[in-house]
């Protein structure tokens, strides 16, 4: 997996390219986690290069969301593709977390 982060605006985006599962999510929470601690309030994660994500995965989204709304922050995420549109429908994190099309979408929304 890799991980990049930048700025666009006031807010924070990462980008997880390549697979969200039992191994590689602990390197995500570390990644999101530190730009959390640095104090990044809107987060959007894009997906657009994800090709799966796991369980694990949905649960350090569930987390990160929890812990952003907490101190008034907000996650988005964008760029889902059929796989992870399926996971968020079934699972019902479409419903928790506000998901884009695409992320001009997302950082304009």
């Amino acid at each position: 997996m890799e991980i990049t982060t930048r700025d666009a605006g006031d807010t924070k985006v990462v980008t997880l390219i390549g697979k969200l599962d039992t191994n590689t999510t602990p390197v995500a929470e570390s990644e999101i986690g530190a730009v959390l601690d640095e104090g990044a309030s809107k987060l959007l994660i894009n997906f657009e290069q994800l090709s799966y994500i796991s369980s694990s995965g949905l649960r350090l989204l569930l987390a990160t969301a929890k812990r952003l709304k907490a101190s008034g922050g907000e996650l988005k995420v964008c760029s889902l593709n059929e796989m992870a549109t399926e996971v968020f429908e079934v699972s019902g994190f479409s419903a928790i977390l506000n998901v884009f099309a695409n992320e001009q979408e997302a950082l304009s929304g």
